[in-house]
């Protein structure tokens, strides 16, 4: 089904292939900084906010299938090529509907920029994973993570510095709260007017890469006559097993990546200054908190990097992280919130080598069944779409710091299926 690289041409598809990932990486993660950027402009509720998850997410699910076949009948480049075009004509829409102040075509915008990353994701994450041994391949995917938390911890300091500048969201509220009439919607038109000059930049960034990608040609490793008939039926059930895992590990992660900023806005927190000369940062900033999440994340890929496969397993490396995961969410729960804050970011260490791990877990003895299981795994990707609002909507009911005891169901999964991963590699070595 796949044919063999040698090492140079192996890298060079890597370096293109990771370039995808820092694209992947800088859209996906500008949600936590849209959340509550829209919840100021649109004068919407925390629900209705986390609809940025839904809008973004929900195209993975409804055109994961669609993509396998497109990509199928064209190729990795031209399908590739397509989705940075969609993403073009997303980051575009946000023009008018910020000078409209428009919440519905903003949810537009983001869906057009999720179907464009949902095209690229169903090539990039099977073509990484098959690259090479499937034992190493969570080293592989790891690699592709480090590009694409380094984009998103750039793309929320850099966009919260646009929007939001030195300002605290509860500031510009406070703000708002004095202003009534026509001061009042110019004051959030003028808002809403400053992300235009930001989407309109990436816009032009993405057709430029789209001319350097084209460049690169990264190596087709999909034999060319093969062909392949698009049905569930005949998947292992440790794959659909490992689609759940997908809807619930991406749940947690939006939950955590996403909120992380709105949590730390929610919260009176004291300054903590570090000052070098004249030079001071303010790491109680909000908008950095989305940065910590993707720090803890590179992290947790270079472990992975290090450890797998020489001296653990990527199934054993899933239980660990899993088991850290309940312990910070616990911690979450449990202290005071001017530190609980704080330790939400710990969740991307935890968060970090499970992706990693679930693929090549679902796609071991998938055979023939490659390119539908991994569409079947980018569905999973939903759970984005169904956990975030899920969580907005217990942060309207209750108070945002117990919402997150929704994330130990996820972990307690995740570690049922590291078990079941254990199970089919030991079979497989029979």
């Amino acid at each position: 089904m796949y044919k063999s690289l040698d090492r140079v041409s192996e890298r060079r598809s890597l370096l293109s292939i990771g370039i995808l990932f820092f694209v992947f990486g800088f859209f996906t993660w500008l949600n936590s900084i849209l959340i509550p950027y829209f919840r100021i402009i649109c004068e919407i509720g925390w629900f209705e906010a986390f609809l940025v998850t839904t809008a973004f997410y929900i195209s993975y699910f409804l055109l994961a299938i669609p993509s396998a076949i497109l990509l199928e009948k064209t190729s990795l480049i031209k399908g590739i090529l397509l989705g940075l075009g969609l993403i073009v004509i997303g980051t575009l829409v946000f023009i008018p509907a910020a000078l409209s102040r428009s919440f519905p075509i903003f949810l537009l915008g983001l869906f057009l920029q999720g179907a464009g990353l949902t095209l690229m994701q169903t090539a990039s994450n099977l073509y990484v994973t098959l690259l090479g041994s499937i034992d190493s391949a969570a080293k592989r995917i790891s690699l592709m993570g480090i590009a694409n938390k380094i984009a998103g911890a750039l793309g929320g300091l850099i966009l919260g510095g646009v929007l939001f500048g030195d300002t605290k969201p509860q500031e510009i509220q406070n703000f708002l709260s004095q202003l009534g009439g026509s001061e009042r919607i110019n004051y959030l038109d003028q808002l809403a007017h400053s992300i235009i000059s930001p989407y309109l930049i990436m816009s032009i960034l993405l057709i430029a890469l789209m001319f350097i990608f084209y460049a690169m040609k990264p190596v087709e490793t999909r034999a060319k006559t093969q062909k392949h008939k698009y049905s569930f039926k005949g998947i292992p059930k440790h794959s659909w097993l490992g689609f759940v895992a997908i809807f619930l590990y991406v749940g947690a992660e939006v939950i955590a990546g996403d909120s992380s900023v709105a949590y730390a806005q929610s919260t009176n927190l004291q300054p903590l200054l570090l000052c070098i000369g004249n030079f001071c940062i303010d790491f109680s900033t909000p908008h950095y908190f989305t940065s910590y999440v993707m720090t803890g994340m590179i992290i947790g890929y270079l472990l992975g990097i290090i450890l797998i496969p020489k001296y653990i397993s990527q199934e054993k490396m899933l239980k660990i992280f899993s088991i850290i995961g309940i312990i910070i969410t616990i911690a979450i729960l449990l202290l005071p919130t001017h530190l609980s804050v704080y330790t939400v970011p710990l969740l991307g260490f935890a968060h970090s080598i499970m992706w990693p791990c679930i693929w090549p877990i679902a796609l071991r003895n998938a055979d023939e069944k490659a390119e539908m299981v991994s569409a079947l795994l980018i569905m999973g990707i939903i759970g984005g779409a169904i956990l975030g609002p899920f969580f907005g909507w217990l942060c309207d009911k209750i108070d945002m710091q117990y919402a997150y005891s929704i994330l130990i169901v996820s972990y307690l999964y995740l570690i049922f299926y590291s078990r079941v991963g254990e199970r089919v590699r030991q079979s497989e070595t029979n």
